[in-house]
C-alpha cells in the first residue's frame, strides 16, 4: 500500500495559480538555506553547525472525535472535495492536505518522501499504511501556505487502531504550527480519549491550541447550545491542565452544509484569521532566524579563523623553542667532546693535524673548556661525558615535544572561507533586508520603511 500514487483528475487547473508575496518569501528563504553549493545549511555543516531549513508551510493539525466536522472543514477551507466526509468513521489514518502543481494522491512511503521531517512517524508501528497526502491545485484562502493534517476520529471503547493513535498524534502535537480540536455538540465530544489526548497536547503546547464546537447550527436553539458548550467546558475544566484563564471556543459550522438559516454565531473566519496570523508569525519568525543563522555562521568563519592566526603564532614559537634546544642538545656534547680531545692531546698531535693557526684558534676558544676539564679529575672525565650525552638527549626530547605544531588551514581553505563569509554577509544578509521590506510593504506604506 506504500508508496503507491493514486492520480486524480484536477478540479482547478495548475495554470491559473499565482505565487502570492508570502509563498515567494518562504520558498526563497527556504531556498537560501539549501542551495547546494553555497546553502547555509552546507556551510553551517563544514563548521560543525547543524541548521535545520525552514518550512515552506505551516502545518495546522485538526482532532477531535469522529464526525466532528474536520474533514468537512478542510473541504470548505480548500473549496475542493479533497476528504470524505460523513457520519461513519471516514478518516482512519493520517492525511495531508497540501496545494502543489497538480491533483495527486499519495500513500506511504511518498508522503514521508515529500515530508522528510516526518520521517521518525516510522518508529511508530503501523502508522506508515495509514499515511496518505492529497495534493490539490487549489489556491484559495491562504491554502498556498498551509499543509492541514487529518487525524482520525477518536472514539472509546472496543475501537481498536492500526497503530498507537495517541502517541502519533502527540508525536504530531510536537511539529505543528497549530493545533486544532473540534468538539462537535451531538457526537461524543466528551470521549476519554479525545480529552486524555488534548490534555497531554495542552501541558506542551497550550499557546499553539485553539477549541472550537463545531457543527454548531445542528445544536439546536440556542439554549441547547449553551448546554452543551457549558458541559464540555466543565469537562474540560475538571482537567488540571485544560483548566486555565481565558479559555475561548468559538461556535463554527461550515456555511455550504447548513440545510437552513441558522441563528447561531459563524464564527467560522475566526479560524481564517487564526491562520492567516500564524502565517505572517511564522514569515517573520523565518525571517528573524535566517539572520541570526547568518550571524551564528559569520562567528563561525571568524572564530575559526582568528585561532588559525593563534596556532600560526603558537607554530613559530614553538618551532623557535624546538630549533634551541635541537641546537643546544647537538652542540653540547659536541663542544665537551672537543674540549676533551683538545686537552687531552699534546700540541704536537693538534700541530701536525690541524696546522700552526687552527690550533692557535682552537686554544683560544676551547680555553674555558680546558679550564674546565682541568679542574675535573681524570677519572671522572667519562662519567662527565656521559651525563652531556644525557642532558644532550633530554634537550632533544624537550625540541621534539616544544615543536608539536598546531593544525593550520591551507590557503585554499582560508580563501573559501573568506568567500563563505562575503556571501553570507553580502548576499543572504541583504537578500533577508529585501525580503523583509517586501512583506512589509504588504501593510505599510512605502514612505514608513
Amino acid at each position: 500500500m506504500s508508496g503507491k500514487l493514486k492520480q486524480r483528475n484536477a478540479t482547478n487547473s495548475s495554470d491559473a495559480s499565482t505565487t502570492t508575496v508570502n509563498e515567494k518569501i518562504l520558498k526563497e528563504c527556504h531556498s537560501l538555506y539549501i542551495e547546494s553549493e553555497k546553502g547555509l545549511v552546507k556551510t553551517a555543516k563544514d563548521l560543525g553547525l547543524n541548521l535545520l531549513a525552514p518550512r515552506k508551510k505551516i502545518t495546522v493539525l485538526l482532532i477531535g472525535n469522529h464526525s466532528a466536522g474536520k474533514s468537512s472543514f478542510i473541504n470548505w477551507y480548500v473549496e475542493e472535495h479533497v476528504q470524505r466526509t460523513g457520519v461513519a468513521i471516514e478518516t482512519q489514518g493520517f492525511t495531508f492536505v497540501t496545494s502543489g502543481r497538480k491533483r495527486e494522491s499519495l500513500t506511504g512511503n511518498a508522503t514521508l518522501h515529500l515530508y522528510p521531517h516526518f520521517e521518525p512517524l516510522r518508529q511508530t508501528e503501523g502508522v506508515t499504511d495509514y499515511l496518505t497526502t492529497e495534493i490539490s491545485t487549489s489556491k484559495q484562502k491562504k491554502f498556498s501556505l498551509v499543509t492541514f493534517v487529518d487525524t482520525p476520529g477518536l472514539v472509546d471503547g472496543d475501537m481498536k487502531y492500526p497503530f498507537d493513535v495517541n502517541q502519533a498524534i502527540l508525536w504530531l502535537g510536537d511539529l505543528a504550527d497549530l493545533i486544532f480540536v473540534f468538539f462537535d455538540p451531538i457526537g461524543q465530544a466528551l470521549c476519554k480519549r479525545t480529552l486524555n489526548v488534548v490534555e497531554e497536547l495542552s501541558a506542551k503546547h497550550a499557546d499553539r491550541m485553539r477549541f472550537y464546537l463545531s457543527k454548531a447550527d445542528e445544536a439546536g436553539h440556542e439554549s441547547d447550545r449553551q448546554r452543551v458548550m457549558m458541559q464540555i467546558v466543565q469537562e474540560l475544566c475538571k482537567r488540571p491542565g485544560l483548566n486555565r484563564t481565558g479559555f475561548d471556543m468559538p461556535t463554527i459550522f461550515v456555511p455550504s452544509q447548513s440545510s437552513k438559516a441558522s441563528r447561531c454565531a459563524n464564527q467560522i473566519e475566526e479560524v481564517c484569521k487564526d491562520i492567516e496570523k500564524t502565517i505572517n508569525q511564522t514569515i517573520q519568525n523565518t525571517l528573524n532566524s535566517l539572520e541570526k543563522d547568518c550571524d551564528k555562521v559569520i562567528s563561525l568563519i571568524d572564530e575559526k579563523v582568528n585561532q588559525d592566526n593563534l596556532n600560526s603564532s603558537y607554530n613559530f614559537s614553538a618551532t623557535s623553542k624546538g630549533i634551541f634546544l635541537t641546537i643546544l642538545g647537538v652542540l653540547l656534547p659536541v663542544l665537551l667532546l672537543v674540549g676533551f680531545l683538545a686537552s687531552s692531546a699534546s700540541e704536537q698531535i693538534l700541530e701536525s693535524t690541524l696546522g700552526d693557526s687552527m690550533t692557535a684558534t682552537l686554544n683560544t676558544y676551547m680555553a674555558p673548556v680546558k679550564v674546565l676539564w682541568a679542574n675535573i679529575p681524570s677519572d671522572y672525565h667519562w662519567h662527565v661525558l656521559a651525563v652531556c650525552l644525557l642532558l644532550s638527549l633530554v634537550f632533544l626530547g624537550l625540541a621534539k615535544y616544544m615543536s608539536r605544531l598546531r593544525p593550520r588551514l591551507t590557503r585554499k581553505q582560508r580563501r573559501s572561507l573568506a568567500d563563505q563569509r562575503v556571501y553570507v554577509h553580502d548576499v543572504i544578509k541583504s537578500r533577508k533586508q529585501g525580503l523583509y521590506s517586501e512583506y512589509l510593504k504588504q501593510s505599510v506604506a512605502d514612505h514608513d520603511l
